[in-house]
């Protein structure tokens, strides 16, 4: 099973090391503040208070055997940085940076950063991609220019097949999955019938899904 470090203990931070203790993995938590290790001490497998800019700190806590490391330091960038950088030279095999935006994400790609993600940025195309439709409830953006989204049938789509709504060939999409009131159906055939109310998983480039938001509107 991986073995996730997470440093930097804020609000995402601590939210990251929740959900991976919660599923079962283990944790190492580091912030520098002792008030945040103590608050997640009970939660997650081991914290520990230390800076993560310290290199020999991080060598003695054996980062190097870990899975994957969050660095998730946010107001300090310089610090953001070094620990990732510290963190790659130490042998880390996969570390995921949170970035405050694309300027500070190109600066820890340059780094060895393996995975940027930008919380605050994501969460607001959520969002306004949900208040843009009323109908779209749920858009996870997950390569650039490509996304997956959650989609209400319409009266527009009610009582039509997959066959007849021709998604692929108008649109360019691909339906995943289909939620309806008797649970979640995966890969549907072509001859299943869309009833109003039922949540299409839909998957394509950001473009072909905006004229799918479009039409089913």
């Amino acid at each position: 099973m991986k073995q996730f470090i997470v440093i930097g203990l804020g609000r995402f931070g601590s939210s990251v090391a929740k959900t991976l203790s919660e599923k079962g993995y283990d944790v190492l938590a580091i912030d520098r503040a002792e008030s945040k290790v103590q608050e997640i001490s009970n939660i997650v497998t081991h914290t520990v208070q230390v800076d993560a800019t310290d290199e020999n700190s991080l060598k003695t806590l054996g980062v190097s055997n870990f899975d994957v490391a969050i660095v998730s330091i946010g107001e300090d960038i310089h610090a953001n940085i070094l620990a990732t950088l510290i963190l790659k030279e130490l042998g880390v095999k996969h570390v995921v940076v949170k970035a405050q935006d694309r300027l500070h994400g190109k600066v820890l790609s340059k780094v060895g950063a393996d995975k940027i993600v930008y919380p605050e940025r994501d969460m607001g195309t959520r969002i306004a991609n949900n208040l843009i439709s009323s109908n779209m409830l749920d858009y996870i953006e997950f390569a650039p220019d490509y996304s997956i989204i959650e989609i209400k049938a319409t009266k527009k789509m009610d009582g039509n097949s997959l066959a007849d709504l021709e998604l692929r060939s108008k649109f360019g999409v691909n339906v995943m999955a289909i939620k309806t009131r008797e649970g979640l159906e995966i890969t549907p055939e072509a001859e299943k019938i869309i009833r109003m109310g039922d949540v299409l998983i839909v998957i394509g480039n950001n473009k072909s899904l905006e004229k799918l938001r479009r039409f089913s509107s």
